[in-house]
């Protein structure tokens, strides 16, 4: 289905493109505005909507719905986030919370979870020695 999306999709955005560079400029009506040519028509000469028109605005609607819908298509298909997923080498997450008021520190100062102990942090110093 999103195949046929995204074949739609870029045959309406060549449309598109061909439609409006075929369209003649409407640089020339701005001397309407100032009292020249026929002001006083309410669309000015060219009359409301010519045929180009109407297809750009319909090329442009088609565009933004196979938007949306390639849109909606690549989101649904995702099942995982990238946030929940391990670091290499790093420690599983814990599969509950901690409670509240438990200690977060390594019982071993100095000890980082995930390492090997060194040998002073492994076997404590006999006193007096």
């Amino acid at each position: 289905m999103s195949v046929v999306i995204v074949i739609l999709h870029i045959l309406v955005c060549l449309a598109l493109i061909g439609i409006v560079l075929l369209q003649a400029g409407k640089g020339a009506d701005i001397g309407a505005a100032f009292g020249a040519g026929s002001s006083q028509t309410m669309f000015g000469t060219r009359g409301a909507a010519t045929f180009l028109q109407k297809a750009t605005v319909t090329a442009a609607v088609t565009f933004m719905v196979t938007s949306l819908a390639l849109t909606f298509i690549s989101n649904r298909s995702k099942t995982s986030s990238v946030v929940k997923q391990a670091l290499p080498g790093a420690p599983p997450a814990p599969a509950t919370p901690a409670p509240p008021g438990a200690p977060s520190a390594p019982a071993t100062p100095g000890a980082l979870p995930g390492l090997p102990a060194t040998p002073s942090q492994s076997t404590p110093a006999a006193p007096g020695k």
